[in-house]
């Protein structure tokens, strides 16, 4: 039989922000690495995104959850293109297969978010550019922290 995952408890104020990979964003977005839970294939983390910042066209594989603690989020191009703006303190859900050209943070804004399966970044024809799940998260997050 497999091991069962251990419980987990982190103080988030005592983590580091880590620069999230410019590959997949705009502006100097950071962020914190709560979890990771092999046996769901989720990840969860804190993202601090300062005005004018952005996350790059993707697809989220599996679907999401996140919770809006701080400024304002255009989600799929925010209510004026059809998609939603998340204004704190908002919550969210993203399902399987949703597309964000863009995601952008015109203030300041924290949130919050739990992903269940994987992002696939997307070029701008809509091939894939890149696939980040769990094991992707958290191998960045050891490499950006030194931790194993």
């Amino acid at each position: 039989m497999k091991a069962k995952i251990k419980e987990d408890y982190v103080q988030i104020d005592e983590i580091s922000w880590q620069p999230f990979p410019d590959a997949f964003s705009k502006g100097g977005i950071r962020w914190k690495l709560l979890h990771t839970s092999p046996e769901m294939g989720a990840w969860t983390a804190i993202f601090d995104c300062p005005e004018g910042s952005s996350f790059d066209r993707h697809i989220h594989v599996g679907p999401g959850e996140y919770l809006l603690t701080k400024g304002k989020m255009e989600v799929r191009g925010g209510t004026e293109d059809g998609g939603a703006t998340a204004l704190e303190l908002g919550y969210g859900y993203e399902s399987c297969g949703a597309q964000h050209d863009k995601t952008y943070f015109p203030v300041e804004s924290q949130f919050y978010m739990t992903f269940m399966g994987p992002l696939q970044f997307t070029n701008d024809d809509g091939s894939p550019r890149a696939v980040v799940g769990w094991e992707q998260a958290q191998g960045l997050w050891d490499s950006q922290t030194g931790s194993s």
